[in-house]
């Protein structure tokens, strides 16, 4: 008897772990929880070559986890619509994956 493939849901979520599985791009999302930020921005926030960042945001947006907006010749990652909950007065910190929620810990200010 074989198991019937996962369901899409199943599978974007996989892809959600697997991409938020690294120590840095967790670091990158923590950050990207205050708000939009630039690759140079990040790099200083989390101490790294603006390369390797850079590489970093990469996997998170093929993942569908962050967005871009391009404001002159600058480009901004912030989180993708949907991913925290509401901002209103509490700090909620919970990445809403759909399937799971995955709790942050404290934002960055």
């Amino acid at each position: 008897m074989t198991t019937p493939p996962p369901e899409p849901n199943e599978m974007q979520c996989a892809g959600y772990l697997k991409a938020l599985g690294d120590p840095l791009r967790l670091q990158i999302v923590r950050a990207l929880q205050s708000g939009p930020l630039s690759v140079s921005d990040l790099a200083i926030l989390v101490e790294q070559e603006i390369g390797t960042v850079s590489h970093h945001l990469r996997v998170l947006f093929h993942a569908d986890l962050v967005q871009t907006q391009r404001e002159g010749k600058f480009i901004y990652y912030s989180l993708k619509e949907g991913m925290l909950p509401s901002r209103g007065k509490s700090k909620q910190t919970a990445l809403n994956l759909g399937c799971c929620k995955l709790d942050m810990g404290p934002m960055i200010d």
